[in-house]
């Protein structure tokens, strides 16, 4: 595709998202998402901002990379982490019924500063890896369709996206969600229906499909997703902080529908990975390389514009969160538009910082941060669903296992942890590790839990 149609494109989307952020910026609407008129956002406003901010770019490159090596079973596997609109709705529900405004609330009435400390802390890491991987998506873009123009572009893309968001948080990015997600739709849509209709598709090869790899390691991922799915919406601050703003029919009524689109959009992003396993060709660039040489010029700029939207989306969303983290949770700057304002530019400076240091790989991020949120499930069963009390010890001990285990995960090369994971795939490893981390979380939550 020229890269000059691909930037005039992608720069009238950045336009047209400007254009329809709130002209005026109030505290509410800044963190809490309210419109111009003091209201709630709508039920559709809220799924299409939940779907955009979680089919960001990272994930559709990682559906994609999963289902080239593993086939049907790796972009499955990846899809099963958006079961976490279902499990995430029923946390939100469950903590609503309880009078609590988000979930450190829940957690600093049972655990204190410290216990919503190290809930803070994963959160903080998380936002940082959105907005890192994110950017790192938009150069990977702008260096295949175009070498040497990576670096620019994350600058570019950077300023932008801070530039909207600074201007109005929560509400700007509710706004842009709904705009970005449109275009996404019928972009994608239409790169869609071009894949199925191709001489060389077949459906029943695509759901067959082992990958270049063998399928064994993407339904070992699989299970490591289900083992994840009820903890992961918890720690991702982007979801809990939209399951709080609008009444609870609304909300509910926004998971459930933004369980089924997300999830679609992820299966289908992952064909095209299965596509190219099928089609025998050579992995390069994830897959942007690949793409370029199998695809219509039209269908392959289709999917980098649906990448770099969804990039764009996810930015502005998660340096909404951050600052509501830093501003509202942590209250470590002040409640005003300038507070808030000065959070943004500090993580969106880290994110481009880490971008530019060259690290590329996608889905360890997910895998680290999940297996860090572990903690949270024997917490929050226990405590939330069963009604116990838990002791403060309990509750470093399991968060201090999930913390060991994502260290584990992360310096799995490292002599200390090589000598105690089994010898196998990465992903095998992975799924020892997270089972460790539920028994040891459960058996410290049980051991310090009593009726309230």
């Amino acid at each position: 595709m020229n890269p000059l149609i691909l930037m005039a494109v992608f720069g009238a989307i950045i336009i047209a998202s400007l254009w329809v952020a709130p002209r005026r910026a109030s505290i509410d609407g800044f963190f809490g998402g309210m419109t111009e008129t003091g209201q709630a956002p709508g039920l559709w406003t809220l799924v299409l901002s939940q779907v955009t901010t979680w089919i960001f770019a990272r994930s559709l490159m990682n559906a994609a990379i999963l289902g080239y090596y593993y086939g049907i079973a790796g972009t499955l596997a990846y899809a099963a982490y958006y079961g976490s609109f279902l499990t995430g709705g029923f946390i939100v529900g469950r903590l609503r019924e309880t009078g609590s405004v988000s979930v450190q609330d829940w957690l600093g009435t049972r655990f204190g500063a410290a216990g919503n400390g190290c809930y803070n802390l994963v959160i903080a890491l998380r936002l940082l890896s959105e907005v890192f991987a994110n950017l790192l998506v938009v150069g990977l873009i702008f260096n295949a369709v175009l070498a040497g123009s990576g670096t620019a572009a994350i600058l570019i893309v950077a300023v932008i996206g801070l530039a909207y968001s600074a201007w109005g948080g929560l509400s700007a990015a509710l706004r842009t969600d709904v705009l970005q997600m449109a275009v996404f739709l019928v972009v994608f849509g239409l790169a869609f229906v071009a894949l199925i209709v191709s001489p060389g598709f077949d459906l029943a090869g695509i759901v067959t499909a082992p990958g270049t790899a063998g399928s064994y390691n993407g339904w070992v991922l699989l299970v490591v997703a289900l083992l994840q799915v009820f903890s992961y919406p918890a720690h991702d601050p982007v979801m809990m902080d939209r399951g709080f703003i609008a009444d609870p029919a609304t909300t509910r009524k926004s998971f459930l529908h933004a369980f089924w689109l997300s999830t679609l959009c992820i299966i289908g992003f992952g064909f095209f990975g299965i596509q190219a396993s099928l089609a025998g060709a050579a992995y390069e660039g994830e897959l942007i390389g690949t793409w370029s040489t199998m695809f219509p010029a039209w269908v392959f700029g289709a999917l980098m514009i649906s990448l770099l939207v969804s990039a764009l989306s996810t930015l502005d969303s998660a340096l909404a969160s951050a600052a509501r983290l830093v501003v509202e949770e942590l209250k470590l700057a002040p409640r005003s538009l300038n507070g808030g304002r000065i959070v943004m530019l500090g993580f969106m400076v880290a994110g481009t910082v880490l971008t530019l240091l060259g690290n590329a790989t996608l889905f360890d991020a997910v895998a680290v941060s999940g297996t860090a949120s572990m903690f949270l499930t024997p917490v929050l069963l226990v405590g939330l669903v069963m009604g116990r009390k838990i002791a403060v010890w309990s509750y470093f001990a399991a968060f201090g296992a999930a913390l060991l285990g994502a260290l584990a995960y992360f310096g799995r090369a490292w002599s200390v942890f090589a000598a105690l994971l089994p010898d196998g795939h990465k992903y095998e490893q992975l799924l020892a590790i997270c089972v460790v981390v539920l028994i040891a979380g459960f058996a410290a939550v049980l051991a310090g839990a009593r009726r309230g």
